[in-house]
C-alpha cells in the first residue's frame, strides 16, 4: 500500500492513501451510522431539521398513497348563495319592488319614484351615477369639473381660506368660516381639518405644498382646476356657499355626483340634475367617439337604483 509523508510540527505522520474500494467501504459505514460530528448544532444542517424534513416526506409519500385514484371533496354541505336582493334590508326591499325590472325612466318620472323609494328616516341625498366611455388613464379622458348647482346641495359648507391678513380680513366679511394668514399652518400642524373648502392665492398656494399628503387624501388639497387656487378670493368664497360642487371620472370610467336633498322637492332636484347632465355633457373630450354615456342611474341615499334614459349621446 503506498503512503504518503506529512511534516507536521517537526514529526513526521504518515497517512495511508484512501483507495476507491476502502472509500465506497467507508461510505456505506458512514450512511449506516451518521456521527455526531457531520451535524451542526442548529440550523438546516443539524440532525434535528434532517429528520423534520424525512418525517414531512414520508407523510406527504402517504397521503398521495391515501388519495390516489380518489376525487378531491369539500368537507360541510355546499355553501348556499341567496340572491342579492335578501341580503338587503327589509325597508330596502320593500321600496325596491316599486322598481321594475327592464323599464328605463325618463328624468322626471325617475326624480319622482326616487322620492318614492327612499328607505331613511333622515333626509337623504338625491345622487346620480354616470358610466362613461372613457379611459380615465388618458389625460385628455380623465374628466374634471366644477359647476354651480341653482338649488345648492343642501349641506352647510364650512370654507377656509388661507391668504394675505388684508384679503383674509375681507373673505370673512364676504362669507368665510375661517380666514387666516401664517396662522392658519400652526393649526395644519396639528392635523385640524375644521372646514370642507380650502381656498388660497397662488402666491400662498406654495406653503400649502408641505401638507399635500394630509390634504389630498380628503380632497381638501386646493386646485386651480376647481377654483380654489385664485385672486379672487371672494367670488370663490361666494361659489362655495352657494353650492358649488366639484365632480371627477373614477378609475371604473364612473361620475358620481350628489344633486341636492330629497327635501328639496322634484322642481329644484329635476333642475339641479340638468344643470349637471348639461355640464358633463359640455366635458365630452374630443378624443371620444361614438357613444359618450354608457349608463345613467339616480338613486338616494341606501336607496336602489333607477335607470334613467341616456339623452346624452
Amino acid at each position: 500500500m503506498a503512503k504518503k509523508a506529512v511534516k507536521e510540527d517537526e514529526k513526521i505522520v504518515e497517512t495511508p492513501t484512501i483507495t476507491p474500494e476502502k472509500a465506497e467501504t467507508s461510505a456505506g459505514e458512514n450512511s449506516a451510522e451518521e456521527t455526531p460530528e457531520q451535524f451542526t448544532k442548529s440550523g438546516k444542517k443539524s440532525k434535528k431539521h434532517t429528520e423534520e424534513v424525512k418525517a414531512e416526506e414520508e407523510r406527504q409519500a402517504r397521503k398521495l398513497e391515501n388519495t390516489a385514484g380518489e376525487p378531491t371533496k369539500r368537507a360541510g354541505a355546499k355553501p348556499i348563495t341567496r340572491p342579492k336582493i335578501e341580503r338587503r334590508g327589509k325597508k330596502y326591499q320593500e321600496v325596491a319592488k316599486k322598481v321594475e325590472k327592464g323599464k328605463i325612466y325618463d328624468l322626471k318620472s325617475a326624480i319622482k319614484l326616487a322620492l318614492e323609494t327612499c328607505p331613511t328616516s333622515f333626509d337623504a341625498t338625491l345622487e346620480a351615477h354616470v358610466r362613461l366611455n372613457v379611459d380615465p388613464r388618458l389625460a385628455d379622458q380623465n374628466i374634471r369639473a366644477v359647476l354651480v348647482l341653482p338649488n345648492g346641495t343642501g349641506k352647510t359648507i364650512r370654507v377656509a381660506v388661507f391668504a394675505p391678513l388684508d384679503i383674509a380680513k375681507k373673505a370673512l366679511t364676504t362669507g368665510a368660516d375661517l380666514a387666516e394668514d401664517e396662522d392658519f399652518l400652526a393649526k395644519l400642524d396639528k392635523q385640524q381639518l375644521d372646514f370642507d373648502v380650502l381656498i388660497t392665492t397662488p402666491a400662498y398656494m406654495a406653503k400649502l405644498g408641505k401638507y399635500a399628503r394630509l390634504l389630498g387624501p380628503k380632497g381638501l388639497m386646493p386646485n386651480p382646476k376647481s377654483g380654489t387656487v385664485t385672486n379672487d378670493i371672494e367670488k370663490a368664497v361666494k361659489e362655495a356657499k352657494a353650492g358649488k360642487v366639484e365632480y371627477r371620472v373614477d378609475k371604473q370610467a364612473i361620475v358620481h355626483i350628489g344633486l341636492g336633498k330629497l327635501s328639496f322637492g322634484a322642481d329644484k332636484l329635476e333642475e339641479n340634475t340638468t344643470t349637471f347632465l348639461d355640464s358633463l355633457k359640455s366635458s365630452k373630450p374630443a378624443s371620444v367617439k361614438g357613444q359618450f354615456v354608457k349608463s345613467l342611474y339616480l338613486s338616494t341615499t341606501m336607496g336602489p337604483g333607477i335607470p334613467v334614459e341616456n339623452n346624452l349621446n
